[in-house]
């Protein structure tokens, strides 16, 4: 489990692409500080959301395997070296819970549709996909590459083009990737889990 409280923004350096019989994966070596100060083989670090184990460290570096399934439904599929990420890692009975939990399992990727600047704030416009649409309420809590934020305004959830914005801080502007993402620019996206049990819930009244 995670919070969304972002610890640091690492740096994919090495992105190795391999094959098996279950189809493609890679390996993604990142550089870390904050996240490595107490890390063992096998801990779970989110990466843009994305809950990973670590495989390997050395020299300030970290692996961690990326599996298909990973690759075809999260942005990670288009990460390569140079890439910044966000990174948490996972919570203890005495983390402080400032965001929201979250399971670091991306529900789909959606795409920045707009940014307007604020006096201190900015807001930002994000198309999802429409099956996720249902599940964001404004007020409530998403999860945008692995930040935990709150919906400020929300669209029709039956509508074509379906959207929600959210109000990114300085801090948040400053210490995660979102302060660079552009229009257009692909994020992962994790609903509230309650949302989603929810939903399933209804469809199988339905």
């Amino acid at each position: 489990m995670f919070t969304g409280i972002v610890e640091e923004v690492g740096t994919v350096v090495v992105r190795e692409e391999l094959a098996g019989p279950a189809g493609e994966a890679a390996v993604l070596h990142i550089r870390a500080q904050r996240v490595l100060e107490d890390v063992a083989l096998g801990d779970s670090i989110a990466v843009n959301g994305v809950c990973l184990t670590v495989t390997g460290v050395s020299d300030g570096v970290w692996s961690t395997d990326v599996m298909a399934e990973t690759l075809s439904r999260s942005s990670l599929g288009a990460a390569g070296a140079g890439e910044p990420v966000n990174l948490e890692r996972a919570v203890t009975p005495h983390t402080r819970l400032g965001g929201h939990l979250m399971q670091g399992h991306v529900d789909g990727v959606g795409r920045i549709v707009s940014r307007t600047p604020g006096e201190r704030w900015e807001v930002v416009r994000i198309g999802l996909p429409p099956q996720l649409a249902r599940c964001v309420v404004e007020k409530g809590s998403i999860a945008v590459d692995g930040v935990s934020l709150t919906v400020s305004a929300v669209s029709a959830a039956d509508g074509p083009e379906p959207w929600f914005e959210v109000s990114l801080i300085p801090t948040t502007l400053r210490e995660t990737t979102l302060g660079a993402r552009a229009p257009g620019d692909p994020v992962n996206l994790e609903v509230d889990v309650i949302a989603k049990y929810v939903e399933r819930l209804l469809e199988g009244r339905r």
